[in-house]
């Protein structure tokens, strides 16, 4: 049978599971007490939900460059001899620089970020092959989660009832299911389905062993590989017997209004609606002036929440984005008072002023109320089709 037609066939039959604890944490009290503490932070988070819009942190990239790392700091003692250049991998960085990838978190957290989005972005197996460390994709994101948990321990403590949570950031590889990289060839494939659900899992299993609360899908830009993300992600949820808050956030890569696989973004959401998000979104590609149609169309659309976190407008000559922090959070303001969102945050370019900025301009508004949507068929190829 094939893998998706199991998948489907297990969620319709499947009996609840039993908690299993991971190969990665020896003492079984310490895995119930981890269970018990996310079941409590994931309630904490679903009821936040309910009566204030979740600030999202911003970009780790932009912040991570501020410091002019050298390939030293990249390599660190551990990796001082590796056979290949590592600036540039900034995900190792939790291994090898997990001071600057706290203080980061702790600034992001200190502007009024609800959730920390771990330093994952290209942590899978598929992407750090570019590196020669495909063996070390379950560390980077069980250590990247222990620092964003640490530093929300960290806030926590100095401030007693103020509970951050973490925000395990799954990227979307650096290759395609869906689209060949060869123009002479374009049946070609450099990755499937089942390559990359393997890579995902373990990428899943790393997160929630380090205290992940959540799960972010993000800058989804071939849906295929979001999908065979959330495949890996019901796989592991099944096999550990939780129950976690998953968001996807996909991206429109230019004015045309669609993903770079095609989609309009109607189409999109159809295709990922079934994984019952807490949220769906968009992020990255585009300012927040470019992205206010597509998001006003997710509003309409979502039976879930709905996040949006912009770039900081669209990029200058030199690569490098501009627009300030009021400029941002005057144009998502806008977004927050006509009810459109539930969460907010920033993509490429943002800071943690751009983020303090955001979090005040949204802080007294109401989070969008879920609508009652029409029970339809809804499929999706490039576009939408919804019958009745």
């Amino acid at each position: 049978m094939p893998s998706v037609m199991r998948w489907v066939f297990a969620v319709l039959h499947r009996p609840l599971p039993e908690p299993t604890r991971p190969d990665s944490l020896h003492d079984q009290n310490d895995w119930m007490t981890m269970m018990n503490d996310r079941k409590e932070r994931i309630a904490l988070l679903r009821k936040r939900a309910e009566n204030k819009i979740l600030i999202l942190d911003g970009a780790m990239g932009t912040m991570i460059q501020k410091h002019k790392l050298s390939e030293e700091d990249y390599r660190g003692e551990r990796f001082a001899d590796w056979k290949q250049d590592l600036k540039g991998n900034n995900d190792l960085l939790s291994l090898t620089r997990p001071d600057i990838i706290k203080d980061i978190h702790l600034q992001y957290i200190a502007a009024g970020a609800d959730l920390q989005g771990t330093n994952t972005f290209s942590a899978t197996t598929i992407a750090q092959a570019d590196y020669g460390m495909e063996s070390l994709a379950y560390e980077i994101n069980y250590e990247s989660a222990k620092i964003a948990r640490a530093a929300c321990d960290e806030w926590e403590a100095a401030h007693p009832g103020d509970v951050r949570f973490v925000n395990g950031a799954i990227g979307p590889t650096n290759r395609t299911a869906s689209i060949s990289p060869d123009v002479n060839n374009p049946g070609f494939r450099g990755v499937n389905f089942d390559q990359l659900r393997e890579a995902y899992k373990e990428a899943v299993n790393g997160l929630l062993d380090g205290g992940a609360d959540a799960l972010l899908v993000e800058t989804i830009f071939d849906t295929l590989n979001a999908k065979a993300a959330l495949f890996a992600i019901d796989e592991v949820l099944e096999e550990r017997g939780e129950d976690v808050p998953v968001l996807i956030s996909g991206t429109i890569t230019d004015a045309s209004g669609r993903t770079l696989s095609g989609q309009t973004t109607e189409a999109f959401y159809n295709s990922v609606r079934h994984a019952k998000p807490f949220s769906i979104g968009l992020n990255c590609a585009l300012g927040a002036a470019q992205l206010r149609p597509y998001v006003q169309e997710l509003s309409r659309i979502a039976e879930c929440r709905v996040s949006v976190y912009p770039n900081a407008g669209l990029p200058n000559e030199f690569g490098e984005y501009d627009q300030s922090d009021a400029e941002m959070a005057a144009l998502v303001k806008e977004w927050a008072e006509t009810g459109m969102v539930n969460l907010l945050g920033g993509c490429c370019g943002t800071t943690p002023p751009h983020i303090k900025a955001i979090a005040d301009a949204v802080a007294n508004a109401n989070p969008r109320k879920l609508p009652v949507i029409e029970p339809k068929m809804r499929l999706s190829g490039l576009e939408p089709f919804n019958a009745a």
